[in-house]
């Protein structure tokens, strides 16, 4: 069994250009545009779930891990909602920058340079996020089988990747990176595109059980993403710890 989820080749490919986290306009366009959806998702599937009220910082004293968060896009708008965002990243540039942004903006984050495999901590957490990463990293099971590990009984694991699917090739790989050039050329590798149904049956083996999995669409017209029942290229799911 490896004992290293870490893809040195991908942590280079995202260290190279780390710079650009926070530049809407730059190499991370179409993750800002997504950023918002994905906030929506997770904090209003967060709120039902645990019966929070809806206030300003409803995810007050939640504990949430951020894995592969990058330059913290989606720890900072956890963090500013209530919750203690723990957000760990095998790229130490990713780490530098998250933790720059983040105390520029005055916020509490505790950012660390690890792997979930590698991370020790007294407390499980209440959610952990693993958003657009399972298909970056070595032995998906593994480092499932890690992030289960971190998760309180209970509490939630929110996944979102790609389908490994014809369309998934084309719109993610030929269209994004070729095409549009939304993303640079070689930023996705289909082989490691994940089906729903292998990612519901690795988590089954860890006491994961799937809880709703949806699409994820992007609308041209709007130049907006939307949740869709159209699970094709990107989806989002939602696991419970049992």
């Amino acid at each position: 069994m490896k004992n290293n989820t870490i893809n040195k080749k991908e942590i280079e490919k995202f260290s190279k250009i780390a710079e650009e986290w926070w530049d809407p306009k730059g190499k991370f366009k179409p993750l800002h545009k997504f950023n918002p959806i994905r906030i929506a998702y997770i904090k209003d599937n967060i709120i039902e779930t645990f019966k929070l009220n809806q206030k300003k910082t409803p995810l007050i004293n939640l504990k949430i891990l951020d894995i592969g968060c990058g330059g913290g896009l989606l720890s900072e708008p956890m963090c500013r909602l209530g919750a203690q965002v723990t957000a760990i990243d095998a790229s130490e540039k990713n780490i530098k920058v998250a933790k720059l942004h983040a105390k520029k903006n005055g916020l509490k984050i505790n950012y660390i340079c690890t792997s979930p495999e590698k991370l020790n901590v007294k407390n499980q957490f209440d959610v952990i996020l693993n958003m657009e990463i399972v298909e970056h990293v070595n032995d998906v099971n593994f480092f499932l089988k890690s992030c289960s590990k971190l998760l309180k009984k209970n509490g939630i694991m929110f996944i979102a990747t790609l389908n490994k699917t014809l369309k998934s090739y084309v719109f993610a790989i030929v269209g994004a990176e070729y095409i549009l050039r939304w993303l640079p050329i070689g930023t996705h590798e289909w082989e490691k595109f994940l089906k729903p149904d292998k990612l519901i049956s690795i988590l089954k083996h860890n006491n994961l059980k799937l809880d709703r999995v949806d699409g994820m669409q992007f609308n041209m017209l709007t130049d907006k993403w939307k949740v869709s029942k159209d699970k094709s290229v990107n989806y989002i799911a939602k696991f419970i710890k049992s």
